[in-house]
């Protein structure tokens, strides 16, 4: 029978035995099996790899009736009975607007150097355009202020779905208007803010707001429009997303950066042969045309035209060099992926593979849990795009997280579900695809849209009713992968 050995006696064998040809009674293959556990390097990320978290103006400030801020389609939305989980709203959310210097204690206390916030529109122009409000612009100085003396760098979004009422009024997103205007308020941001923010992002997930806003309904202003309408709206916000472009770089310091934040459909292959990851290269241009694909090419494909047929949007060739406008990086939110295979009897050349009932996901249905994707997703556009400059802007699940009578939340499953995505995004690091950062979703619980309180995203446990923070396992855990600049 083989004989096995702690790996403590082990060391004391191997000291003893200085210089010895072997170990007594130590078997060849027992010390083969332990070398590995003495001797492997921790798996780091580069020097000056940025870690970060991120939140959204509506989900966590809160004061939506404070300082001059004007009513958003997401007040208007939550208000309406049956749109939001038990009703709820937004109103209070995690009071981020009075406790951010806590919040950004709680950045501090985990090491972060980066934090991506995003700015409440109707702060800054209650009505949508016309008179600034200033004291929407105090609180954003304020907050800025205290990061930076916290040494820590912070990436602005300008838009993260919270379109001020008074624009939807007047159309919202089905309006070219709201492109131009989004336009005037995104200069008008950039001008004051750039001083202390060098990245910009104009939109968060142009396919989340324009098809859960506009074409399930599920989310504000939960309308449901037909293929052509909401093939307008997509042009509309992509248009919205170039013109913002324009007008940072027209009023924006010098050296400041512009990219945009979205959720591509992450093209996965579901073996990794040949066939298959070209497959997924052509995935990620066909899934993500009418966002993605046609911001950073300047024309939308072929294929999604002629799928379109009568229902294409109308267009200029003005306005597709507009959205084509140049970026300097890419955010990128991926939680899930969409496997693909190669299929040569489809006029694209590939299939999306229809995911089995038992696909494991986290507490969200739509959370499936798919490691693979932040490989694919950033290498994948890399290539595609030629892209220099990528951030994960959000990565994170959902868990039916539960403080236990200790004290604490101990949310293995979050951590596991972290671990195997930074598995995955060492490996696209490690072959050196330009990833620069990584921004977990979320600092804090808060509010998650249509689902309310119900789902929880935060690494730090919020009680709604005494707004407590209290930081859960998974914070110790990302803690520590940050104090390591690598993986735990």
């Amino acid at each position: 029978m083989t004989k096995w050995i702690s790996r403590r006696k082990f060391g004391q064998l191997l000291g003893a035995a200085a210089g010895a040809a072997a170990l007594p009674g130590v078997p060849k293959a027992a010390i083969v099996q332990a070398e590995p556990e003495i001797t492997s390097a921790p798996r780091r990320f580069p020097e000056g790899f940025l870690w970060g978290s991120a939140t959204a103006s509506y989900q966590v400030e809160g004061a939506v009736h404070e300082d001059g801020r004007g009513p958003s389609i997401w007040d208007t939305f939550s208000h309406t009975p049956g749109k939001t989980h038990d009703g709820d709203t937004g109103d209070v959310a995690d009071d981020h607007y009075h406790r951010y210097k806590e919040d950004i204690g709680l950045m501090s206390d985990l090491g972060l150097t980066t934090y991506r916030f995003s700015i409440a529109w109707s702060r800054i122009f209650p009505e949508g355009v016309g008179t600034r409000n200033p004291k929407g612009f105090d609180f954003y100085d304020r907050m800025l202020d205290t990061l930076l003396e916290a040494k820590i760098t912070p990436y602005c979004t300008l838009y993260h779905w919270d379109l001020p009422q008074a624009l939807q009024d007047k159309g919202g997103w089905q309006s070219r208007d709201t492109a131009k205007t989004f336009a005037d308020y995104a200069g008008v941001v950039a001008e004051h803010l750039s001083d202390r923010v060098r990245y910009f992002m104009t939109v968060n997930e142009l396919r989340t707001y324009v098809n859960a806003g506009y074409e399930s309904g599920v989310h504000a202003p939960g309308l449901m429009l037909d293929r052509k309408g909401l093939a307008q709206v997509a042009h509309y916000a992509v248009l919205g997303h170039g013109l913002a472009v324009e007008a940072i770089r027209a009023h924006a310091k010098p050296g400041t950066k512009v990219g945009f934040a979205d959720n591509p459909q992450a093209a996965t292959p579901v073996i990794e042969t040949p066939e298959h990851i070209a497959a997924a290269e052509r995935a990620m241009r066909e899934e993500n045309a009418m966002y993605s694909n046609v911001i950073f090419e300047g024309r939308y494909t072929d294929a999604y035209l002629k799928k379109l047929g009568p229902d294409a949007p109308h267009f200029t060739q003005e306005e597709m060099k507009t959205i084509g406008s140049p970026l300097d990086f890419l955010g990128l939110n991926v939680y899930t992926g969409d496997f693909v295979r190669a299929d040569e009897s489809s006029p694209v050349g590939y299939a999306m593979v229809k995911r089995p009932a038992s696909s494991p996901h986290m507490y969200s249905d739509w959370l499936f849990v798919a490691p693979e994707a932040l490989y694919w997703a950033p290498k994948i556009t890399a290539k595609i795009w030629k892209l220099k400059e990528i951030y994960i802007t959000e990565n994170g699940c959902s868990s039916a997280d539960v403080l236990t009578q200790d004290g604490h939340v101990y949310d293995s499953d979050r951590i596991m579900y972290l671990r195997n995505y930074m598995t995955q995004l060492h490996r696209v690091v490690s072959e050196g695809v330009p990833v620069k950062g990584y921004f977990l979703w979320s600092l804090l619980d808060n509010f998650e849209w249509a689902d309310g309180y119900l789902k929880r995203f935060g690494i730090t446990y919020v009680d709604f009713k005494t707004q407590k923070r209290t930081p859960k396992l998974s914070s110790g855990y990302y803690k520590e992968v940050i104090r390591r600049n690598g993986l735990v």
